[in-house]
């Protein structure tokens, strides 16, 4: 004997897998959805762009609320899934190229003179030279070994703002420099 069950279009609509309802998330929501804001605006130019960016990380954070061990950390999740985001759809950004029969290069501008940029290398090196022994390192490896100031720093055995204070002074010092003068 077979029994009919009929069932409506909203109950066959509806998947095997219910949502489920997290009144902790809203409640977490409403508190710190103004806060959370002022990030996602930070990551982004546009204030639009920042809602639903927001928008798609709590979404994220819906969806793991199960796994979220840590209800204390809320805050760094969610930052953690905007800047995540952002990430994926600055990497997913459309770069418009256009091909065209002639190269657009501009015209009047001299080809550099391969003499001249030696000499001013050699200027600059000389400039370099003429510096205290522990201005120039700091130099040598911000500029010449492209070192960041906190590897500097870490090289040396000293603090981010001595490097930053020795090299505004070292730049200075070969700005004043009567061999670089022409150049500039």
């Amino acid at each position: 004997m077979t029994t009919l069950v009929c069932t409506s279009a909203s109950d066959a609509a509806t998947p095997a897998t219910q949502t489920r309802s997290y009144p902790s998330f809203s409640s977490y929501m409403r508190a710190r959805q103004p806060v959370l804001l002022r990030t996602a605006r930070s990551l982004t130019a546009n204030p639009s762009d920042a809602e639903d960016l927001l928008q798609t990380a709590l979404t994220k954070t819906y969806v793991a609320w199960d796994r979220i061990e840590d209800h204390r950390a809320l805050d760094g999740y969610v930052r953690r899934a905007l800047l995540n985001t952002r990430t994926s759809q600055w990497r997913k950004r459309k770069v418009d190229e256009f091909a065209c029969d002639e190269l657009p290069e501009q015209e009047g501008l001299p080809a550099a003179d391969p003499a001249e940029q030696q000499a001013l290398r050699d200027a600059m090196w000389r400039a370099v030279m003429k510096l205290p022994a522990r201005q120039r390192a700091m130099v040598v490896l911000r500029y010449y070994e492209d070192l960041s100031e906190v590897m500097t720093a870490e090289v040396l055995g000293v603090s981010v703002g001595t490097v930053k204070s020795a090299v505004s002074r070292a730049l200075g010092k070969m700005r004043e420099d009567p061999e670089l003068a022409p150049a500039a």
